[in-house]
């Protein structure tokens, strides 16, 4: 059967095809195309709606608290709800979870290594909490839900649209914490050209960028899923790593260039947002496209390790009395996320156990 060329993109089938038949260099290449696109449809996101909110007159304190978080997220959202949509619970599951791991231990760590990051109470007495909290919740809810079924657990569309409804109340006292203390809040400064965009220029990059994270998502949950088919690899494994670290790119950019400029905080704002999007958000949003059946490896690894992590940052917090976070706390997150990706991949059979 021949393809015009845009039923790569609405066909699954004919994608699935057309992925099945590449080598395996070609499938690398295509995630590695991927994920850049995906890193750069979020940025025009990001550029395009800090535009248009500056030019609506909403408070930058809300853009650097929701935003900014929401549009780096955006590539976990569409792959995560991709995946549940087309059956793959793991790699949606995977990808949420992983990327909480990958923010808080990789990008964070690497971030402290690099420069002292301050410690904004503000930000961690309000946000700081959901963040872990959301994440304890989503275990506590896999956790009842296996003691119920005496089988496989299920995360639910119930669960789905529950976690979309603390998301929303969530954006809205965040909404309300940034006028209590303006100011103190982190916020991303914007380049002169970004404020400099009409409302129609805007909403065209923000259009753009979505555009541009839907087709490269789609694409790249193909390429993944075969790539992990080829090497023997569980769906939940590769997005837990691969996929979850190329979504993670926009945090990562944002770490980056927020550590070059001089506003390492940008980075503590960014990362403790998207943990609590890819939780609510990411998460929410799969299982309300389609339930999500949890694996056991996730009770005795993915789980584990996320709320290692979390915890661990929350008693950093507790215990840097002048406000800052330490190299040595970044090495420790950076070394648990190195453990982590080094014992999917030497440790298949028992992490891997369906």
């Amino acid at each position: 059967m021949e393809y015009q060329w845009w039923h790569w993109i609405v066909d699954e089938s004919a994608l699935g095809l057309l992925m099945g038949g590449l080598a395996t260099w070609l499938l690398l290449g295509n995630i590695a195309i991927c994920l850049v696109v995906l890193a750069k449809g979020a940025d025009w996101m990001v550029d395009g709606a800090v535009a248009l909110a500056r030019r609506t007159g909403l408070p930058k304190v809300v853009i650097g608290a929701t935003i900014v978080s929401l549009g780096t997220t955006t590539p976990e959202a569409f792959v995560s709800v991709m995946a549940a949509w087309m059956g793959n619970p793991g790699l949606a599951l995977g990808n949420g979870v992983g990327s909480i791991i990958a923010d808080t231990g990789f990008i964070f760590g690497l971030t402290c290594l690099l420069t002292p990051v301050p410690l904004n109470r503000f930000i961690l007495n309000r946000t700081g909490w959901v963040q872990v909290g959301s994440a304890t919740l989503l275990v506590v809810i896999a956790g009842i839900s296996w003691l119920v079924t005496g089988g496989q657990p299920v995360l639910g569309r119930a669960v789905g649209v529950g976690l979309l409804c603390l998301l929303v109340a969530y954006l809205y006292f965040t909404y309300r914490w940034a006028f209590e203390e303006t100011g103190s809040f982190v916020t991303i400064e914007v380049p002169e050209e970004g404020v400099a965009m009409s409302i129609l220029e805007s909403g065209a990059r923000i259009v753009a960028g979505l555009l541009l994270v839907i087709i490269s998502a789609r694409i790249l949950i193909f390429a993944a899923t075969e790539l992990a088919r080829r090497l023997g690899v569980p769906e939940d494994v590769v997005a837990a790593t691969m996929v979850a670290f190329g979504t993670s790119l926009p945090e990562l950019v944002t770490a980056i260039t927020a550590v070059r400029k001089g506003h390492p905080e940008i980075t503590l704002g960014n990362i403790v947002g998207a943990d609590v999007l890819n939780c609510l958000f990411v998460i929410g949003a799969a299982a309300t496209a389609r339930p999500l059946a949890v694996p056991p490896n996730f009770f005795y690894f993915h789980f584990p390790t996320m709320l290692l992590i979390l915890w661990l940052f929350r008693w950093f917090i507790s215990i840097n009395r002048d406000n800052r976070f330490k190299p040595w706390q970044g090495a420790c997150l950076l070394g648990i996320y190195a453990v982590y990706v080094i014992a999917q991949y030497t440790t298949q059979g028992g992490v891997a156990a369906h």
